[in-house]
């Protein structure tokens, strides 16, 4: 990553887009403050044993952003270089995304400092009950429901949910998503984000004239949410996938690849670098690949104002949070570069995360033809009401879907008033 992109501070970036969006619906300052404060941060350090008997202290962040449509909502990631500020800028994205896709959800996010490649299975799970433990006063299913992030999965959820179980004395399912189907998570959830991401994607190509029956597709993170968007697009669309890329390297076939074949090699050896055919590329030239779509679904701040004028893709779909940073939007959309911000392109996955608390709370269950469909509604009726406000105010997408987030918990917090 350059240094343009690890100097930038994400909260700072997420208050700018506040006011970008506040100048163009005509915002006073009290509300704006409003916007730019999260409502309530908690910051614990706690002890967790070792498996060689020691004991290491680390440090936890909840930051639950707003609260004015419901409940906020947000996943938990642990990550050596977790920040407090990172956590205040993703729970203000949750709250725009869920917003924007119109779900009774707040945002919210969690984090721990912490550096699971080099911990075990047992010093994870008692790092994880002794965070939940800490954080069960402000978490309920009415209250704040997590949910996986970068480095924790439906185990770390399953975690959660029994530790909080326990100290309420009954099962609450509800208290988190992302769970095991068997505890009561939801058919679709673990495909979701990339499922959605292809929606988006098949809807937006409609508008810009892009076939994608044999579009040239290059995914920047082939993790869950890219491998998943890159098979919909091969499988369901026709598209070619012609880059890839993870944490170790990338890969080039201009003739396309096979993205099963491609998450084969990938699990047998660890990255999708040396996939047979192929030739080795980074997860910089990936970016400036001369493609159709480009679908960065790794971290944030990929695209800079350094390489915006590079990139060669007539799509961007964010499949990541935050990967083009404000100045690079400018550029993307003077290029007439069509950009599927975070807060639209991504947003399958609180959707169906949504969906497995709507289920949890009525302990009744959903197929997962059911599931897709009702995720297909939600991304298509979300994408036409984003591209309707980009034309009328002649924005990009990323204002377009701010302004509709926005402008909805804005109206909810003037609804609500000030208490008491």
């Amino acid at each position: 990553m350059s240094n343009e992109a690890t100097s930038v501070n994400p909260f700072e970036t997420a208050k700018q887009q506040v006011d970008i969006v506040a100048d163009l619906i005509g915002l006073d300052p009290g509300m704006r403050s409003v916007l730019k404060a999260p409502k309530r941060e908690l910051t614990v350090n706690f002890p967790v044993r070792m498996d060689d008997g020691s004991y290491r202290v680390y440090t936890g962040y909840r930051v639950q952003y707003n609260m004015a449509r419901g409940p906020t909502k947000g996943g938990i990631r642990y990550h050596p270089q977790v920040t407090l500020d990172e956590v205040r800028a993703l729970a203000a994205w949750m709250t725009w995304k869920c917003s924007v896709v119109n779900i009774p959800y707040g945002g919210a996010k969690g984090g721990i400092i912490c550096d699971p490649k080099h911990m075990s299975k047992g010093e994870l799970e008692r790092l994880t009950r002794r965070y939940a433990s800490e954080i069960g006063p402000i978490i309920g299913p009415e209250m704040d429901i997590p949910a996986p992030d970068v480095y924790t999965d439906s185990q770390t959820m399953a975690w959660i949910m029994d530790t909080y179980s326990m100290q309420k004395g009954y099962s609450v399912p509800g208290v988190v998503t992302g769970k095991p189907i068997s505890l009561g998570g939801s058919e679709g959830r673990g495909e979701a984000t990339g499922r959605g991401c292809a929606y988006v994607i098949r809807e937006a190509a409609k508008y810009s004239g892009l076939h994608m029956k044999g579009a040239t597709v290059a995914v920047q993170g082939f993790g869950n949410a890219g491998s998943v968007a890159s098979k919909i697009l091969f499988d369901e669309q026709g598209a070619k996938i012609i880059a890839a890329s993870d944490t170790k390297g990338g890969v080039l076939n201009p003739e396309g690849m096979n993205p099963h074949a491609l998450e084969d090699h990938k699990q047998k050896t660890g990255s999708v670098v040396g996939f047979p055919g192929a030739k080795p590329i980074t997860n910089e030239q990936l970016l400036e690949t001369p493609c159709d779509v480009l679908i960065p679904a790794a971290l944030e701040n990929q695209i800079t104002r350094k390489n915006a004028d590079k990139i060669q893709a007539k799509l961007v779909a964010e499949a990541a949070n935050g990967p083009t940073l404000p100045e690079a939007d400018k550029i993307l959309f003077e290029r007439g570069i069509t950009v599927l911000p975070d807060v639209l392109a991504n947003a399958g996955g609180v959707t169906v995360s949504y969906f497995e608390w709507a289920q949890d709370i009525q302990g009744f269950f959903w197929s997962l033809e059911e599931v897709n469909r009702r995720l297909e509604q939600v991304m298509v009726r979300s994408y036409e009401d984003v591209h309707r406000i980009a034309k009328e105010k002649k924005v990009h997408n990323r204002t377009a879907a701010y302004v509709l987030g926005v402008q909805r918990v804005v109206d909810a917090i003037r609804l609500r008033g000030i208490y008491p």
